[in-house]
């Protein structure tokens, strides 16, 4: 991964070996100036895959030999000797120290992971926090993806999120993120008739003879619509063979797609036929789904079926069958749902969950803040741009709810603040202006995985990164949680790091 830069690491690094600076201490920071999406929070993400990276920093003998073909033929053979000693055994991660070459060479490439990592996860939670902690939400974005590795990373970072699984059967493989699926359109259509449902007999659960379920189902089909009062010529014979097909072959695991032909005439009676059945002989049909439509009033129509079927035919479970959904869902699509309530329990996401078209990038940057034990400061007339000079600590401030109230930057060499002191802090975007807290609860944010070259601390399961994510935004306050017009989190910087920044400021000026 050493070659994941952009050009001008490399020239800007030949710049820093010529100029014999190579080697000077160096710190730089990760971070983004604006929350995505207009929200007050975002999940950081990508940090294992960094750590990984880290570890196998190496410019191989291929790797060199390329370079050698796109820099410039001025550049010396000695550089190159240089590139193929280097490692990353010197740097931690998100705030990074080390030789300010590989420093600068590393930027790039932590961005490229972090970057979309981060937005993905922040995009999955929002939707997680419409669909409300109760209803099932399955990632199903590899088709709509940038490609293999965005699918992949989407998948991965959505189950993070707080997606509860994922269509993707390589995620599923690579990650251990629970594998859901049902049947597509396709599989329905291919069917005409019930003479083409092969094999044709199911055995009972408890054992004994095997029976026709394609008779079986006819048979239910005529009593489930009388109790829908439909036509029982209106239901389509190939729908319901596929179903019969689908149920012979995975009878623990039935599903029905409804909306191939119509839902209420066809689809919702050829499945209740199917189920009953199936129940018949044992088993428990364990879903439906609709993908077009008015999807929550449907969900409504088809409950209320499936509960005077359970009446009718004396069958409990079945009026709590769970009522899945797909159709280009969006954070619109979700607060229609709660607006006009429905009865949906699981929900499929994809173009608009793995593409983030409400803001496809995160924009994290990465700056140098101390070369040689000298803070960095960047000045420029977009005061947003201008970064914060030095090595720093940064602390996570609760009020007396359990709620962070604010993140404090402080300079490295500065003592840590605690619960119950008096704080004099500079709001960013508010600098001039001094105010005071006090926090009941101080959590440091630092905690160092990489030292010496290796991963220093065990790295957690993706599982247990995912609840600790969830958990992270349950002590959000609601002010801060929520997704339209949210109180801004504030980060702020203590009194010694301001006047560093102020000094440095007139230094430049």
């Amino acid at each position: 991964m050493a070659p994941l830069a952009d050009l001008y690491q490399l020239t800007m690094a030949y710049g820093h070996w010529r100029a014999g600076r190579h080697r000077a201490p160096a710190a730089a920071e990760l971070f983004f100036r604006r929350g995505p999406f207009r929200g007050a929070f975002a999940l950081g993400a990508g940090l294992a895959e960094g750590l990984r990276c880290l570890r196998a920093f190496r410019f191989s003998a291929a790797d060199v030999a390329y370079l050698r073909s796109v820099l410039p033929s001025t550049t010396e053979d000695a550089f190159f000797d240089y590139l193929a000693t280097l490692d990353a055994s010197e740097v931690p991660f998100l705030q990074v120290k080390g030789p300010l070459l590989v420093v600068q060479l590393l930027e790039t490439m932590l961005l490229c992971l972090v970057n979309y990592a981060s937005l993905v996860a922040t995009n999955a939670a929002r939707f997680r926090l419409l669909a409300g902690p109760d209803v099932k939400l399955m990632e199903m974005g590899l088709r709509r993806a940038q490609g293999p590795d965005g699918a992949l990373s989407a998948s991965k970072y959505s189950y993070i999120g707080g997606f509860d699984c994922t269509s993707n059967i390589l995620a599923g493989k690579l990650y251990g993120i629970p594998v859901r699926g049902t049947i597509a359109h396709s599989f329905i259509m291919s069917f005409t008739s019930l003479e083409e449902v092969q094999p044709r007999e199911l055995s009972p659960l408890a054992g004994g003879d095997p029976v026709d379920l394609p008779a079986l189902a006819s048979s239910w089909l005529g009593q489930v619509c009388e109790v829908l009062e439909t036509p029982l010529e209106k239901a389509n014979q190939g729908e319901l063979a596929a179903f019969v097909s689908y149920a012979v072959t995975f009878p623990r695991d039935f599903q029905g797609l409804l909306d191939t032909y119509c839902v209420r005439r066809s689809g919702l009676p050829n499945f209740c036929a199917v189920a009953l059945a199936l129940h018949q002989l044992g088993y428990r049909a364990i879903g439906v789904r609709l993908d077009s439509g008015d999807l929550a009033q449907q969900s409504k129509e088809i409950r209320q079926v499936l509960r005077a079927c359970a009446d009718r035919f004396q069958v409990p479970w079945f009026g709590t069958i769970s009522i899945a959904v797909s159709n280009d869902i969006s954070e619109q699509s979700l607060e229609e749902f709660s607006r006009e309530g429905s009865e949906i329990d699981m929900i499929g996401v994809g173009t608009n969950l793995v593409t983030c078209p409400l803001q496809p990038s995160l924009g994290c940057v990465y700056k140098l803040v101390e070369v040689n034990g000298s803070p960095c400061l960047k000045l420029t007339e977009d005061e947003e741009k201008m970064t914060i000079p030095g090595t720093k600590r940064i602390y996570r401030l609760y009020d007396a709810a359990g709620h962070p109230f604010m993140d404090l930057m402080a300079l490295e060499k500065e003592p840590s603040p605690y619960a119950g002191q008096e704080l004099v802090v500079h709001v960013l975007g508010q600098l001039d202006e001094a105010r005071t807290v006090v926090p009941t609860t101080v959590e440091s944010l630092h905690r160092t995985y990489f030292r010496d070259g290796q991963v220093c601390e065990p790295l957690p399961s993706l599982l247990e990164v995912r609840n600790h994510a969830q958990m992270s935004l349950n002590l959000l306050s609601p002010a801060h949680r929520r997704l339209h017009e949210p109180q801004p989190y504030p980060v702020a910087i203590t009194e010694q790091l301001h006047r560093l920044l102020t000094e440095l400021q007139q230094d430049r000026r």
